[in-house]
């Protein structure tokens, strides 16, 4: 049969004849195993998004491209071995086709493990902003991303490591030039190294997150924080102004963080008039009466009314207590009907609030006397 045929079209036309054929039916075998793959994977990953767990979604999803790669990369191979019977050149040789297929597989798997990553972290931080309002998570945002990032940068170096033999480079030898670059490298960029510790820290110790509000005694440093990475935290400063801090100044900072205050303080100091001494008693009474009283005010924290001081114009008497809220706005609500039902009740015990004055005696002793005349 072979002999008729290349009777009736040619020893070289049936060999073109041959080798369009077999590569064809690779080529066609390749996209109907990538076709029948993609649709498993489609339909499987219908069944997952129906469950609560996160894993299997985004194990789903992040194999669904690799997968793709994967058939394709590896039917174009088989067709290159199928065409080196045909094609006499040393790129399709047998040892450099090895090393494609290896470095393909650790590249593949590379990927698939970062973007399993990646959609990790969008499907729990997704469910983290859905119990916002519940019960504290025990995980943030700000850690979460860290870890995502240290677990990719990990898989990256891990399969450079992998993949470096593939291509005749001995690790044992790149680990001892990089000991001794690494000396040079980390005295070159220790400010580097410094914030990048420091974002470490941020990210274990957790002194504050993404949205809090942040301030230092030490430094002009106030406002929310905006994002934090591994070398630099910006905060928006309250005029709108972003202020990039590098992380290393966090190791050496006194830092407050209001933003998770339990209460917020109302500290005020009262004056009345001398005149009204003997009504001061029953004003300060009245007044804690109604501070333990008040829905606003946190009877448990700290609650003190008491006649303070005789000040140069007034008699002062002072409030101290905490107000359940710490949001600022209605914070400043709660105090200000606190101050209104001050004035309320000093009025209604026929007293009123002192200012500075000066009062002068013996003004006839120094008038001079009218002239006689």
């Amino acid at each position: 049969m072979a002999e008729l045929l290349a009777g009736v079209f040619g020893q070289e036309s049936l060999w073109e004849i041959n080798w369009t054929l077999e590569i064809f039916a690779i080529v066609t075998l390749t996209l109907l195993v990538r076709f029948g793959a993609i649709r498993a994977l489609i339909v499987l990953q219908r069944q997952t998004e129906k469950t609560s767990n996160v894993w299997d979604d985004a194990l789903v999803d992040a194999g669904r491209r690799p997968v793709s790669w994967f058939i394709l990369i590896m039917g174009l191979l088989w067709a290159i071995e199928t065409s080196e019977g045909y094609l006499q050149t040393e790129l399709f040789n047998p040892e450099n086709l090895h090393v494609i297929r290896q470095v393909t597989f650790i590249v593949l798997i590379m990927l698939f493990a970062t973007r399993f990553i990646t959609l990790a972290e969008a499907r729990i931080m997704q469910s983290l902003k859905e119990e916002s309002g519940q019960d504290q998570a025990s995980l943030d945002p700000a850690t979460l991303n860290a870890l995502a990032k240290l677990l990719r940068l990990s898989v990256i170096i891990s399969g450079v490591l992998i993949a470096l033999p593939t291509f005749g480079i001995e690790i044992t030898a790149l680990l001892a030039f990089g000991g001794i670059g690494g000396i040079a490298v980390g005295f070159a960029a220790q400010d580097l190294l410094a914030n990048f510790f420091g974002g470490l820290m941020i990210y274990l110790d957790r002194p504050f997150a993404i949205g809090d509000w942040i301030r230092s005694p030490d430094r002009e440093i106030e406002g929310t924080v905006e994002s934090i990475g591994w070398r630099l935290t910006v905060v928006r400063t309250f005029d709108k102004r972003p202020l990039y801090v590098p992380n290393s100044v966090f190791n050496t900072l006194s830092l407050e963080n209001p933003s998770r205050m339990s209460n917020r303080r109302i500290k005020e100091t009262i004056g009345i008039r001398y005149c009204d001494a003997a009504k001061m008693n029953a004003i300060v009474a009245d007044v804690k009466n109604m501070l333990e009283n008040h829905k606003e005010i946190d009877s448990s924290q700290t609650l003190i009314v008491n006649f303070n001081s005789y000040g140069p114009s007034s008699l002062d008497f002072f409030i101290y207590t905490f107000t359940k809220t710490t949001n600022w706005i209605r914070f400043h609500e709660i105090k200000q009907d606190v101050l209104l039902k001050i004035i309320e009740i000093v009025h209604a015990h026929a007293a009123d609030f002192a200012f500075p004055t000066t009062t002068l005696d013996g003004l006839d002793a120094i008038r001079p006397e009218p002239d006689p005349q």
